[in-house]
Parts: structure tokens; C-alpha cells; sequence
């Protein structure tokens, strides 16, 4: 069975609430002549949107850059200096019980999801020393907001007493778009401020999904950090506890799902820049590679910020002159660091597979990749050592490389000292500046799924959409509401797609939010 035909409850999760999104109606599979269509970009987004297409029957041909699958969740093979083959990725990634369409595609190949594995706890850790966890939290709204206030150390009784209920209403009634036309003008940042919300939570809770858009708060539109609040706490029952892949994610989940897609008469072309796209005398679109050039009846551009800039720039009759102009618009986000260290000896016993981070200069989060790690737990159990993955969201603009890995690896020192003995037997840094910038007051200049041609598509985390996402799994729903577009077009069925409840969850809540002062 196809993903849009399995039960709902393997689409829904625990959440009597969900929301389905039902598929457009149509015919089960293609039963003429076949259309085709050029996926640019092999991330989540491109990967949805081929898989939902190529399960039709459509003829389908995707592109991407690099040598491998996944984007951003993607990895690459290198050799350590032991000789050992290895996987270095760019950094962790949670695959939260919420992500329900980005998990009914992983399905296709994993229907009981086995490649995944849960952690047991999502802690956080800062400098001060105060901790906080995720892991007793209720799971239902809103006893996981008042829960999390409860039991963690960064709230007081006073703390409490300080806040403005009145500025925090527009939490209790995220809806989308309408909490862009309130919050999109105002950062993260000053909205905490004007919240009065506790300094110490503020970095343990809220900064935690701020950085998660790779952005310092001061940056970030307040409403994408809001629509995480709902998403997680507000309004969603699945928790913030989440899984990850037992492997490497390219042999985990990316291989198998290219193995698929050629199973569904689809042509993947890794290796391939595509350098414009060019609208074709007579319909469809003339796709121009660094190889060759081919036709193809309808596009997904599924690229990231500047890959998609990059291929519009470059194909100057796409869309139209507004269109085009919005796009040379959008920014990237500050740059990234993952640093990943072998070494010589295993951290202490107690550590997590994965802590959050804060007040540690640059340091975001440590991953103990051998804690849920196939290829790391075989190199660790054989040479009695660690492997270890340090993550810094955003970067500060200029600084020097060397300086910041050294850094890194000096915050580690800090949060886990038994590594200062410890020595590196090999170490691999990789710096990336490809994620997408949320600014304040941008969300009206980002691309729409659809575009002013109805046979061209946009998809990726990037998009703006009027369903309650977020990050990968923003990027895995508009790839499936790309192929949506398209296969209703032909008269093709699409696939059901499930969300978090699109609205905050309670009548007297949204009552008191929509007589809040805008």
C-alpha cells in the first residue's frame, strides 16, 4: 500500500486531535500517456514530492547536486585516519512524533518505522548549571505547557507573578496565517521581552526552538517561534520527546527510499546541477544540467535558499517579473558548524545520546552518536573510544573557522570534562550556510507552493504554507502539496496529509487571544 492509503493511525500518531488534510480525488494511477516532471533538489521536500508523483505512475526525474540523498538530513562517506569508512552528516536531527507526513514517508520503506529509535529524555543543560528536561512533561494540552512551567527549575513562583498574561495570549490561538499578520513584525526576542518571560527559561525553552531555525532571536519573526509553541505545547499531544535514525541517515533512510523511487519507474540523478529552467515553445520546460538538457511537462523546484535564487536568477522567463523578484529576496541564515570528534576513550557512563545546550558560547547541543548509532556503537565497542558530535546553529558573521572549531571543542571540555583527557583520533568539521532565514516581517515574501505557472511548483522548508509545520516537517509536507497540485491536474489521486490541530485547542482560550491588543 501507498502512503495515502494506509490506516489513520499510522498516519495520526497518539493524537485524537490531528488534523487530516483528505487527498485530492482521482484516478489511482496514470492509464494514458504518462506526464512528467523534473523534481529539482533531492532533499525531503524533492523526495516527497517524487515519491507522491512516481506512486501514480508519473514520469519522474530527479535532480540533485550533491552525490548523495536527504539535503540537509543528508550524510557523506569519508575515511577516518584508522582506515575506517565512516558517515559524516551535518548535524542532529529529531524526528518529532508530530512530523506526521514526513514519517508517512519514511513509511513507504519502514512501515513500523524500525529504523528509528525513541530517546529516552530531550535535557538541557546551562552554563549556570541549571537543568531541565522534557521527559516528564505531560503530553496533553495544556497540562504539557503547565507541566513544563511546574517541574522546571527556570520558573519561579515570582517568575510567574513577573509575566504579562495579556502580551503571551497570542500563544493560546496560533493559527496560520493569521499569527504572521499579529507577531511576523515583531522578533523572538522582543516578544519574550514584552512577555516579561523568565530569563533562565528563555534559554533553556524558547531558545531552544529559536536556534533551531539556525537564527539568534533577535532575528527571527516571533511568529515561527510561536507556531513551535503550538506545535509542541499548545497544540499537539505527541510531547516533545522524539526519535532518531539507528543508522546513518543516508543507509537508514535514504538509500532505501531511492531504491523505491526506481522501483516506481523514477530516475534519480545525483551528480546533476541544474543550472535554469526554461519554459518550452508549446508547453512543459526545457531542464538545463552541467551534463544535458531535457524536456519535461511540469517542475519542482524543492531547493534550498540559495539553490532556489541560484536557478531562478538563472532562468529568467520563470514565473513572472513579481514572482521572480520575491525570490531574489530571501536570505539564508547565519552559517553552521558541526564538529564531530573520535576519541580515544568513552565519555562517563550517564551521559544522553543528546543534550541541548545554552550559555556555552557557540555550543548548541552534544551528541553520544554510540548511544543510538549503529556505524558510531561498532567504532566505539571496537576501540574502547566515543564518537561525539558538537553543533553550533548560528555562527557569528566573520568569524574566523579555525577559532570557532577550537571553541567548539572547548565548550565540550566544559560540559563533559572527562573529554579534556581524552584525544582526538580523528575529528571532521563541516560549515554550511544553506538553512533559511525566518526574518522579521518576511513571511509575506516567501514563495507559495504554487506560483504564477500552474505547472511549476516550489517546495522545502523555506515555503510558506497556511498548515501548522515546521523545519523538516515543513519540508515533507509542501513536497507532498507540490505533487497535490500537480496530480490534480491530471485527475490523479494525491495523498492525505495530517497536521497538529490547526487552531489552539480550547474555545475560552481563543476567546481571551482574539480580544488581546494587537
Amino acid at each position: 500500500m501507498v502512503g495515502a492509503e494506509r490506516p489513520k493511525a499510522a498516519r495520526r500518531g497518539r493524537d485524537r486531535r490531528a488534523r487530516a488534510l483528505p487527498a485530492p480525488p482521482g484516478k489511482p494511477r496514470v492509464d494514458g500517456a504518462r506526464p512528467t516532471t523534473a523534481v529539482v533538489g533531492g532533499g525531503i521536500a524533492g523526495l516527497a514530492a517524487a515519491t507522491a508523483l512516481a506512486e501514480r505512475g508519473v514520469g519522474v526525474t530527479l535532480y540533485e547536486r550533491q552525490a548523495d540523498l536527504g539535503g540537509r538530513a543528508g550524510g557523506l562517506p569519508t575515511t577516518l585516519r584508522d582506515g575506517t569508512p565512516v558517515t559524516m552528516s551535518r548535524g542532529f536531527h529529531a524526528f518529532f512524533r508530530q512530523y506526521y507526513n514526513l514519517r508517512g514517508l519514511l513509511r513507504r520503506t519502514d512501515p513500523g518505522l524500525r529504523r528509528l529509535t525513541g530517546l529516552p529524555d530531550y535535557p538541557l543543560l546551562h552554563a549556570s548549571g541549571m537543568r531541565d528536561s522534557f521527559r516528564h512533561v505531560p503530553r496533553t494540552p495544556p497540562w504539557s505547557a503547565l507541566g513544563f512551567a511546574a517541574l522546571s527549575p527556570s520558573f519561579t513562583l515570582r517568575d510567574l507573578r513577573a509575566m504579562d498574561p495579556v502580551a503571551a495570549l497570542p500563544l493560546l490561538d496560533v493559527r496560520v496565517p493569521g499569527i504572521y499578520d499579529r507577531l511576523d513584525r515583531t522578533s523572538a526576542h522582543d516578544f519574550l521581552d514584552a512577555v516579561r518571560f523568565p530569563d533562565k527559561a528563555r534559554h533553556l525553552a524558547f531558545e531552544v526552538f529559536s536556534r533551531s531555525f539556525f537564527a539568534d532571536p533577535r532575528q527571527l519573526s516571533a511568529a515561527e517561534m510561536a507556531l513551535m509553541f503550538h506545535i509542541y505545547f499548545l497544540g499537539s499531544a505527541e510531547g516533545l520527546l522524539f526519535d532518531v535514525p539507528r543508522a546513518p541517515f543516508p543507509t537508514a533512510l535514504w538509500h532505501p527510499l531511492a531504491d523505491y523511487l526506481r522501483r516506481h519507474g523514477a530516475e534519480v540523478r545525483t551528480s546533476s546541477t541544474v543550472e535554469r529552467v526554461t519554459p518550452a515553445r508549446g508547453g512543459g520546460y526545457r531542464v538545463t544540467t552541467d551534463r544535458d538538457e531535457r524536456h519535461h511537462d511540469s517542475v519542482v523546484l524543492a531547493l534550498d535558499t540559495a539553490g532556489l535564487r541560484r536557478v531562478v536568477a538563472g532562468s529568467g522567463r520563470l514565473g513572472d517579473a513579481p514572482w521572480r523578484e520575491r525570490i531574489a529576496r530571501l536570505r539564508n541564515a547565519p552559517p553552521f558548524l558541526v564538529t564531530r570528534l573520535w576519541l580515544d576513550r568513552p565519555v562517563a557512563p550517564g551521559r544522553p545520546g543528546f543534550l541541548g545546550t545554552a550559555g556555552f558560547a557557540t555550543l548548541d547541543n552534544i551528541s553520544v552518536l554510540e548511544r543510538f548509532e549503529d556505524e558510531a556503537a561498532h567504532w566505539a565497542g571496537r576501540t574502547g573510544g566515543s564518537v561525539v558530535e558538537l553543533h553550533a546553529y548560528a555562527v557569528p558573521a566573520g568569524a574566523a573557522r579555525d577559532v570557532e572549531e577550537k571553541r567548539l571543542v572547548e565548550q565540550m571540555y566544559r560540559v563533559y570534562p572527562e573529554t579534556r583527557g581524552a584525544a582526538v583520533v580523528d575529528a571532521r568539521h563541516q560549515w554550511r550556510d544553506d538553512c533559511p532565514l525566518f526574518p522579521v516581517g518576511g513571511y509575506r515574501d516567501r514563495p507559495t507552493v504554487r506560483t504564477p505557472d500552474p505547472n511549476l511548483m516550489v517546495a522545502g522548508d523555506l515555503v510558506r504554507t497556511d498548515l501548522p509545520v515546521a523545519l523538516m516537517e515543513r519540508a515533507a509536507t509542501t513536497g507532498f502539496l507540490a505533487a497535490n497540485a500537480l496530480l490534480e491536474r491530471w485527475g490523479l489521486r494525491g495523498v492525505t496529509l495530517w497536521t497538529v490541530p490547526r487552531r489552539g485547542r480550547w474555545a475560552v482560550l481563543r476567546a481571551l487571544a482574539g480580544r488581546a491588543p494587537r
